[in-house]
Formats: structure tokens, sequence, C-alpha cells
């Protein structure tokens, strides 16, 4: 890939094949455009890889963080005789932040950048992480207050991260680009299940709360090094500030770049009501992503739980069974960075959400049933999680991509948003069915997972429904900046 253009950054005077023509006078969409693909022939420059790799490993932290509590959850419910409604709490209450990280994080993006929120974001929810390891035992309203926190840093960064990738890559590879990029989450709570498994015994919940602390220098490292959107900065006028970012990212001097035209913003950013003028795509996005983030989340937040009571077996132990499921994800992931070259954006996501729903409803039937002495509901977790979770590397992208770029903060805080409201949903769903004052024990679970499982499938149905009747399929397609 030594010889990718980026067409987000600039054109180089002299320094592409054939040129670039000079822009037509005129403050236009149309100049802007001609001047980002002027750079179609520049090739990627180590700091466009260093700043990939910092977001996969911000990425990879935020979603451990995200996803440690249900392993934390598994161990304090016994331990601090929880009820279902408190341990609940503790599960929901990051959703909840990242609700509301997500919108006000997608409003900062599109107002006053992304860069800002991706590291800034990534700050505080480090810090509510680590902060879980501080508090007394028994406290469970203050751990549910600093997950709100974590909720809240997680979501606010992604919100801002996902449109800078998309609109920093090249068109021809921004839809495997920015696809792979999503797979590092999975990597992430692959690795909350293998520091759970192996650390849980030994240095205990507190210890293992305290890891929650490591982003912090992964977000420092992007203040410093990550660039700004240079789409984002035309689509707010400031050709200048773009040429500057773009002669930083492509590593020329500022006068080796041309200094494009600018465009006139039409509107101030940061009304979340402009999204709403087109209801279409509005209820895409919100129908979708509650539907796929319910039932996904409602399996990855009660899942280590559900199995341990059903089973018998020690949260740790459970937790082992979750490495493969996380494994599972990864590779899910791999495969929906791929599929949606072939099949388009809107294919791998009917198949994606089709996969789930069968295996959803497959857990409904045959839970309780057992092969070769595995458990037949930790071998659908497993299998299902390659669809239910995989499919979230063409998702993510795809939002973004059918919203212009000075929407695409927003745009992606209101898919996050309702990813949020999936992430209550799912837990509080098994905690209703089984009765939110019942104490967590094997039998209240297993009489639940039946119903439960049966509302996750209907969630991931709608979705399925929702992407049937939007036929736009933005693969291979240049961003619209307006």
């Amino acid at each position: 890939m030594a010889d990718i253009s980026l067409d987000a950054q600039g054109a180089v005077q002299g320094g592409v094949a054939g040129g670039m023509q000079t822009a037509a006078p005129g403050h236009s969409k149309g100049d802007a455009q001609d001047w980002l693909s002027g750079i179609e022939k520049s090739n990627l420059t180590p700091r466009y890889y260093l700043t990939i790799g910092l977001f996969v490993l911000q990425e990879m932290f935020e979603f451990y963080d995200f996803f440690l509590v249900g392993y934390l959850v598994s161990v304090l419910a016994p331990s601090w005789h929880l009820t279902y409604g408190q341990s609940a709490m503790m599960l929901l209450s990051s959703g909840v932040g990242a609700i509301v990280g997500s919108l006000v994080g997608g409003m900062l993006a599109d107002a006053f950048g992304r860069k800002m929120m991706v590291w800034g974001g990534g700050l505080i929810f480090s810090l509510g992480a680590a902060g879980c390891a501080l508090i007394p035992d028994g406290a469970w309203i203050l751990f549910s207050i600093l997950r709100f926190v974590v909720g809240f840093g997680s979501i606010a960064a992604v919100s801002a991260q996902n449109p800078l990738i998309v609109e920093m890559t090249p068109t021809r590879y921004r839809t495997f680009v920015s696809s792979m990029m999503v797979a590092p989450v999975a990597l992430g709570t692959m690795f909350a299940a293998m520091i759970s498994a192996s650390l849980l015994p030994v240095i205990g919940w507190r210890g293992v709360a305290a890891t929650g602390a490591i982003p912090i220098v992964t977000s420092l490292l992007i203040a410093w090094i990550a660039p700004e959107s240079v789409r984002w900065l035309l689509s707010r006028g400031r050709s200048a500030d773009a040429r500057r970012e773009a002669a930083k990212l492509l590593g020329v001097p500022e006068n080796c770049v041309t200094l494009p035209k600018a465009i006139e913003p039409t509107r101030k950013p940061g009304s979340l009501s402009e999204l709403f003028q087109d209801q279409k795509r509005f209820w895409w996005v919100v129908v979708i992503w509650t539907g796929i983030s319910t039932g996904t989340y409602g399996v990855i937040l009660w899942g280590p739980t559900i199995l341990s009571q059903l089973l018998k077996i020690s949260a740790h132990e459970a937790a082992h069974y979750f490495v493969y499921a996380s494994i599972a994800s990864f590779l899910g992931r791999l495969l929906f960075s791929v599929l949606p070259l072939y099949i388009g954006r809107r294919g791998a996501a009917l198949v994606g959400t089709s996969v789930s729903v069968l295996v959803m409803l497959a857990i409904v039937a045959f839970h309780h049933e057992f092969i070769a002495g595995w458990s037949v509901f930790a071998l659908l977790v497993i299998f299902g999680a390659a669809f239910y979770s995989g499919s979230f590397s063409n998702m993510s992208p795809y939002v973004v991509e059918v919203f212009p770029v000075s929407l695409g903060g927003r745009a992606f805080g209101l898919a996050q948003a309702a990813n949020g409201v999936g992430k209550i949903l799912g837990p509080v769903c098994l905690a209703l069915i089984a009765g939110s004052n019942d104490v967590v024990s094997p039998k209240a679970t297993a009489d639940a997972i039946a119903p439960a499982f049966l509302f996750l499938a209907t969630c991931e149905f709608a979705a399925l429904i929702a992407i049937f009747a939007y036929r736009r399929e933005p693969h291979g397609k240049p961003m619209d900046i307006g």
C-alpha cells in the first residue's frame, strides 16, 4: 500500500504526477473537491500510519474499558449481594453516559473539530475507569456514576474518531480501511475477557479495574501527533488551516501545497435539528443502531453472568468462554471489512443482521442443550459474535458515509446515542424479565433466557427491516463536503 494516495488532504505542487489544474474562480464546493482530488497521486506518509496506529490503540482501549464492567459485575453482584436491578444499574450507567457523550461529542466535533474530541474524550473515560478501583466495597451507586463517566468519554471520542478516519482516507480505500479500524473493538473485548479470566483471581477486581488508566498515554500522543480533518476544515471555510494540516500530514512544507478555494459555510454547526430535517435518514440511523446495539450488548454485558449461573461456574471461568467469543468477534470484523468490497455496505449489513436474528432464535430454542460436553448456549454466543458484533465494522463507517462532512459528527453522534439506548435496553431486558428485585441466581437466570433472547432477536429484526428499506449505497463514492 506504499503508493496509495490520500484524496482528503490537498494537492502537492510539483510533486504529483500530472500536476493539478487550477480551480476556477469562485468559492464553490466543486473547487474544494477539485483540490481534494489533486492529491490522489500523493503517497501516504509515516504520520498517517502513526495516526491510524494510535487510533487503533485508542479504540481498543475505549471498548476494553467499556466491556470490562461485565466481568466486574459478575464478581461484585454475588459478593455485594446485589439485586438484578442494582446490577443492571451498574451495567447500564455507562450506556446512559454514552448517550449524553455521543450527542455532546458529535456536536462539538462538528463545531470545533474532530481531533479535540478524540483525545479529550480519551482522557475522560480513562480517569473514570481507573476511579472505579478506588471506591469502597458495596458502593454500587458510586460505581454506577463512574461508569457513566466512562460511557460519556469513550463515546464522545468515538463520535469524532470515526468521522476523522473516514474523512482522512482515500475514497478508493475508504470502505476497507474505515471498516478495518472498527476491528480493534473486538480486540478490546477480547483483552477484557483475557485479563478478567487470568488476573481476577490474582489481583482482584480492583487491580483489574485500575488497568483502565492505560489509555491516558494514547490520548496524549493523539493530541500531539494526529491531524485535524482537512475535509472538516474545508466544510467550515478554513482553507488556510486545511492547507497547513495537509502539509503536516504529507510531510512537506506548507508552501508546497496549493491554497484551496474557500467554501462559505451555509450554517453554523452544532444543531441536532439539522439531522431531523431528513427524517427518512434520521429514523434509519435510530432504528438500525438501537436494534443491533440492543441485541449485541444484551449478549455481551449479561453473557458472563448468564453463563456462570447457567453452568454453575465461577466468573473467571465464564470469562474464558468469552475469550473465544471475542476472537470470533474479531474474525467477524475482518469478514465485514472485506465483504462490503464485493456486495456493498447495504448488502453486508443485510447479511450481518439476518444471521444475528437466526442465532438469537436458536439460543431461545436450544440454550439448555449440550454438544460433546459444550453448552449450546456458549457455542451459539461464540458463533453469533462474528455477526452481531462483527457487523459493526461495516455499520460504523456506513453511517458517516451517507451524510455530508458538515453533519458527520452529529450523524455518528446520533448513531452512538441510539447505540447507548441499546446498551441500556440489552441489560435491562433480562433484569426486567427475571425480576429486577430478585437476587441473581441460577434458576432466575435460566427462566429468563428464552424470553430475553426473543426480545433481542426482535430488535435485530427491526434493524434488518430498516436496512432493507433504505437503498442508498456509499461504497466507492466521494463524500459530500457540504
